[in-house]
């Protein structure tokens, strides 16, 4: 005899079926970076609070929000491969790493320790200190576990919202990043 799927259970997998990846996050392209004030534990500025969309300046940057309970191997994989590749084509380029976390004195704790591990030249990590959905208008993706927003010009270029991810989607990412003129 043939044994059917609970209803739910059915419905649930064709939403996982047919919703694959999360996409973009809700800044639309050519929308202007809002300001993000965050503190920087290692990297550019560090131990200061400062707002990294005015620190920037309109240069490249990948700015990128983790949610801090979903960070493990693939995501520090993508993390680092993205910061070895962020300035081949645009030597201005840069990361900026917005953990998002409910302990904000934990994080700022294990940053250092992060960055021993992974030796990141240039991305900036960072803590947001508010709300752990991330700033407001930001347009975080709260159902993904890394979202990267690309911002040339103080525009954004792309956003994507990951679920799952590793160094195999640096390319995705940073073939938005337009190429210096």
């Amino acid at each position: 005899m043939q044994q059917s799927l609970p209803l739910a259970t059915f419905a649930a997998a064709m939403l996982w079926i047919t919703v694959p990846s999360l996409g973009q996050t809700s800044l639309p392209v050519g929308s202007s970076i809002e300001p993000l004030k965050v503190v920087a534990v290692v990297g550019d500025g560090a131990g200061d609070e400062s707002d990294f969309a005015a620190r920037r300046k309109g240069r490249p940057t990948v700015f990128v929000f983790i949610q801090a309970d979903k960070w493990d191997r693939p995501v520090a994989r993508f993390l680092k491969t993205l910061d070895t590749d962020v300035n081949k084509d645009r030597s201005d380029a840069a990361v900026v790493a917005v953990w998002l976390t409910e302990d904000v004195e934990k994080t700022k704790d294990y940053l250092p320790l992060a960055q021993q591990s992974l030796r990141l030249a240039q991305t900036t990590l960072a803590v947001y200190s508010g709300d752990k959905s991330g700033p407001p208008a930001w347009g975080i993706n709260p159902g993904a576990h890394l979202t990267a927003i690309v911002a040339d010009n103080d525009r954004v270029v792309a956003s994507f919202g990951f679920r799952s991810l590793n160094e195999t989607n640096v390319p995705e990412v940073l073939s938005k990043l337009p190429k210096k003129p």
